[in-house]
């Protein structure tokens, strides 16, 4: 065994010295090229290039949105010119596209309803209103006439009053001189009377004549004749007082009812004012309707703008109120962006957000994640935010040119409204923070939302209340 042995490894030795050339070209041929060292170099600097591209770039979030041009302001939206009275249509003023001036006249109407056909109705309710202003100054008039006969009755009462005084103290004078007379009569009597018993007595004596007797009862008769006309005249006296009494009270009982009875009379006179005074404001109000009516059958534009369209056919149309006759846009540059986002979309959009918007009929290459890259687009910035969805779990976005951005000569100017017209469609993107380009493709593949920093969505005022709510329960403890 070691002899085959042996033999074996010598044959191998000089089998190895024969074929040298053989085996080079095999050695050769297993050995590895340089291009694959140079395919592998070149990718793992790709891949070491796409790991810093995905880590360093920074990518802009975005929220895109579709929607249209509107007007801010609501004045100045595209409005309906209608008519204010059921009429037919006489005449128009303007023709579609036409750019009329605010106050102009747009179409003329005539009036169909009844009450306001007489041509001469203005100058006939003025002639009326004339006629009651002129009742109501000669009501005013008499009024002042009864008013001027109470001061004079009061003047008359006046008089009237001292008068029925004066006449009721003269009677008080008559009743004492009455008194005095009866008394002085009394006194003639007892003298008559003792004058007779002495004459009785001489005659009965023969000292005096028959006839100084008679004499003497004459005078005792007369003199009570007189005592009974004093008493008389004492009670003529005192029915003069009574009714020089009653005829005070009468004077005041007639000038009061005098009085009163020409205050009736002024009332009934301002009633008459008050009532022809309505008439009148009635008839002012008839002629300021009819003055506003015949200003409604002239229609004249609301506003400065172009005339739309003419709803209408022509001349001779009958038309109700409210019928919509024309349709005006006003002349504005007041143009904002409405964009429709989705309610998982809603949360994260803030007002101030910039957004880059591309207009219908304006060519544009938008990079959403290299916004400084884009051609064509234009700037904004959110305005409003809707505080509820519009029935389809949808918000509205109110975008407005960014003026700061403008006015630096970073961003163009909108369009104006001759190209830019309201309703043209409009998509936007709400720009959101900047993240790597890695991260985005990331949250793209897992579907989750773009991220917001906490204080643009007020956490950090949330947190900031739950911290004093803690103190405020540590200090309570």
């Amino acid at each position: 065994m070691d002899r085959s042995s042996n033999l074996n490894a010598v044959s191998a030795s000089n089998s190895l010295l024969l074929k040298p050339q053989q085996e080079y070209r095999s050695l050769i041929a297993v050995e590895s090229s340089r291009g694959y060292i140079r395919l592998a170099m070149v990718l793992s600097i790709f891949l070491l290039g796409l790991v810093a591209i995905l880590v360093f770039v920074p990518w802009q979030q975005s929220i895109s949105g579709i929607g249209k041009i509107m007007i801010v302001s609501p004045m100045e939206r595209p409005q309906n010119i209608e008519a204010q009275i059921p009429a037919r249509l006489q005449k128009w003023h303007v023709r579609d596209g036409q750019v009329v001036e605010k106050g102009q006249l747009i179409a003329e109407l005539v009036d169909l309803d009844a009450k306001f056909l007489d041509l001469n109705q203005s100058d006939r309710l003025s002639a009326q209103k004339q006629a009651l202003i002129a009742r109501r100054k000669a009501a005013m008039e008499r009024a002042k006439a009864l008013h001027d006969q109470i001061v004079s009755l009061k003047r008359s009462q006046g008089v009237a009053v001292p008068s029925a005084k004066e006449r009721s103290a003269q009677a008080l004078d008559r009743i004492a001189a009455a008194q005095q007379a009866i008394e002085a009569a009394k006194q003639n009597v007892r003298t008559t009377e003792l004058n007779l018993v002495r004459l009785r007595d001489l005659f009965d004596k023969g000292v005096r004549s028959k006839r100084d007797f008679e004499l003497a009862e004459l005078d005792h008769t007369r003199a009570l004749t007189e005592v009974q006309r004093a008493f008389a005249a004492l009670d003529i006296a005192q029915r003069d007082q009574t009714v020089a009494v009653f005829d005070q009270g009468k004077v005041l009982a007639d000038t009061d009812a005098a009085m009163n009875s020409i205050r009736a009379a002024i009332s009934a006179a301002d009633e008459s004012v008050e009532a022809i005074s309505a008439e009148i404001c009635k008839l002012d109000i008839d002629l300021e309707n009819l003055r506003h009516r015949v200003d409604q059958r002239l229609v004249h534009s609301p506003c400065a703008g172009k005339i739309v369209r003419l709803m209408c056919v022509g001349a001779g149309e009958t038309v109700d109120a409210g019928t919509v006759l024309a349709v005006i846009a006003p002349m504005t540059e007041d143009l904002a962006a409405e964009l429709t986002i989705s309610d998982n979309d809603a949360p994260l959009v803030s007002v101030g957000r910039p957004v880059r918007l591309q207009f219908a009929g304006w060519p544009a290459l938008q990079f959403a994640g290299w916004p400084s890259i884009a051609v064509g687009t234009f700037g904004g910035k959110v305005a409003v935010i809707d505080a509820s969805d519009d029935g389809k779990s949808c918000y509205r976005v109110i975008v407005k040119p960014d003026l700061e951005l403008i006015a630096s000569g970073r961003d163009e100017h909108w369009p104006s409204a001759q190209f830019l017209r309201p309703g043209a469609e409009a998509s936007g993107w709400i720009m959101l923070d900047t993240v790597p380009l890695g991260f985005e493709l990331w949250r793209q593949f897992n579907a989750f939302p773009p991220t917001v920093k906490p204080e643009e969505l007020g956490l950090n005022k949330t947190a900031d209340v739950g911290k004093a709510e803690g103190k405020r329960k540590a200090k309570s403890n």
